[in-house]
């Protein structure tokens, strides 16, 4: 004897909302300091390519310890 098939249920279902609790959002803070650890990071390279060792490896670890790290927490 065949089995019966089962009958969709005409009942719509929404989809979930997308899950955004681990998401990345970034403000114009976030923004800022990204932006001003980029500008470090420049200033840095440009500077050490010139012969500075003193300012050039300061502001690199300003830029990539520092400033970047601190736009993705905040």
């Amino acid at each position: 004897m065949p089995r019966p098939t089962p009958v969709a249920s005409r009942a719509t279902t929404q989809p979930a909302p997308p899950d955004t609790e681990g998401a990345l959002r970034f403000s114009p803070r976030n923004l800022a300091l990204l932006a001003a650890g980029l500008v470090a990071i420049i200033l840095g390279y440009v500077l050490m390519s010139g012969g500075d060792t003193v300012l050039a490896p300061l502001l690199l670890v300003l830029g990539y310890a520092v400033l970047i790290p601190l736009g993705i927490i905040f």
